[in-house]
């Protein structure tokens, strides 16, 4: 019976230290903000559910990424810090950091030259660092817009460098990098009207992509009815489909929403779902695996409600969103593009931030550092109200691993949880 007790023993430990799925890009695996974890906090306060806080030695408005025990995001300092005054461009640094998941303790920090010109100031105070990292185990990747793109190892020794165009705009660069097996793909709308594919372990181009205008989301790959892979991102006026292997474009589809477009796309079962758009915007679904302009055999329906800042989360048939102007939330029938419920936050401010969900329950997340938890549910129910206490601004979306969520502000990174 030894063997056996021991084989068993063996067994549940492994089951115990199992490491749960990492947080590797922007909006968590494959871009849909959810994670499988359960157990994720519903209340805290203060120091009360709060495992460690690290200051960060620069601003920035990119999310943490959690790759094993790394967590990796970046910053900058030198130039239009919110709530610093004096520096000039000469003194704009770009930084990535390196923190221990367990403890927040910083592993290592390296400075990125910036390219001048820069933009002579962000608007709405989102700085030079707001592009999130990606990470495959071996490098973590990073984007700093006209800076260009960096792939550092795991101890922040620089690999590669590359440039993916020149110009700038007043918002300044947020779309962030996603990789695709070899590749890593990068919405350079801003610098150079571009989609670009780099090998990950070179740096080289492999394609390019023109026409990417006013997009400022993050792409996402979805696996179409028939199991094949596209590449989606939304541009002023359209949603556009790749094919990832060549940049080739397969279809594009009409929005109606107008001008640019930031909320990234979700999608599920081969189906894309797309908000955006100011003063109140609109959405759309399409089912991917078209060609040429779909907008009238593929798309499945427009509504007239949306978000110009946040992205929306799919969860058992519904997309879930927050409104970046107004103190509500929404609930939305993903078949039809009903509306459920239009939920007003008390005292709630702006969203900037996207909502994620794990173990049943919705993350939103306000710039001023609220976090309301609501039942991921097509009925509304507000869990719980949370509040950091530190004067900060929160415009990055939380990260969740090892059923904690990670929170950054301007100032603070927050480990929330047991």
């Amino acid at each position: 019976m030894l063997p056996f007790v021991y084989s068993v023993l063996a067994l549940a430990t492994l089951a115990t230290i199992a490491p749960a799925a990492d947080w590797a890009q922007f909006r968590g695996p494959g871009g849909s903000a959810t994670s499988a974890d359960q157990g994720t906090p519903v209340t805290w306060s203060g120091s009360n559910g709060i495992a460690w806080k690290t200051e960060l030695p620069g601003a920035g408005t990119s999310s943490p990424i959690v790759v094993g025990k790394h967590i990796f995001l970046t910053g900058y300092t030198g130039w239009n810090v919110p709530g610093q005054s004096g520096g000039s461009s000469e003194d704009l640094k770009r930084h990535v950091f390196c923190l221990n998941s367990a403890d927040g303790k910083m592993m290592w920090k390296i400075d990125v030259p910036s390219k001048l010109p820069e933009e002579e100031k962000i608007r709405e105070g989102h700085g030079y660092a707001s592009s999130t990292p990606v990470g495959d185990g071996q490098r973590v990747y990073v984007f700093f817009g006209r800076s260009g793109v960096f792939a550092l190892d795991l101890t922040g020794k620089e690999v590669w460098r590359a440039e993916v165009g020149d110009n700038l705009n007043g918002w300044g660069s947020a779309a962030s990098p996603i990789l695709h097996g070899n590749l890593l793909i990068i919405n350079a709308s801003v610098e150079s009207e571009s989609l670009i594919a780099l090998d990950k372990n070179t740096g080289r181009e492999v394609w390019r992509a023109g026409g990417i205008k006013e997009s400022w989301n993050t792409p996402i790959i979805v696996k179409t009815p028939e199991g094949k892979s596209e590449l989606v991102v939304a541009i002023f006026g359209k949603v556009l489909g790749f094919d990832p292997e060549n940049g080739t474009q397969l279809w594009s589809c009409e929005t109606k929403i107008p001008w640019y477009m930031v909320p990234s796309p979700v999608a599920d079962k081969g189906i894309v779902y797309c908000i955006g758009g100011r003063s109140g915007g609109g959405s759309l679904a399409i089912t991917t695996g078209g060609r040429g302009d779909v907008s009238a055999s593929h798309r499945l329906w427009l509504g007239k409600k949306g978000s110009n800042v946040s992205s929306p989360v799919f969860h058992d048939g519904h997309l879930y969103w927050a409104s970046d102007s107004l103190p509500i939330v929404s609930c939305t029938n993903a078949t039809t593009g009903e509306v459920i419920y239009e939920e007003r936050l008390p005292r709630a401010d702006q969203f900037y931030p996207s909502p994620v969900l794990a173990d049943g329950k919705l993350y939103y997340l306000t710039r001023a550092g609220q976090v309301f938890v609501v039942a991921a549910k097509p009925n509304f129910e507000l869990l719980a109200t949370n509040k950091f206490e530190e004067r900060a601004m929160f415009n990055a979306c939380p990260a969740i691993a090892n059923s904690r969520l990670f929170v950054r502000s301007d100032r603070w990174l927050y480990c929330v949880g047991k």
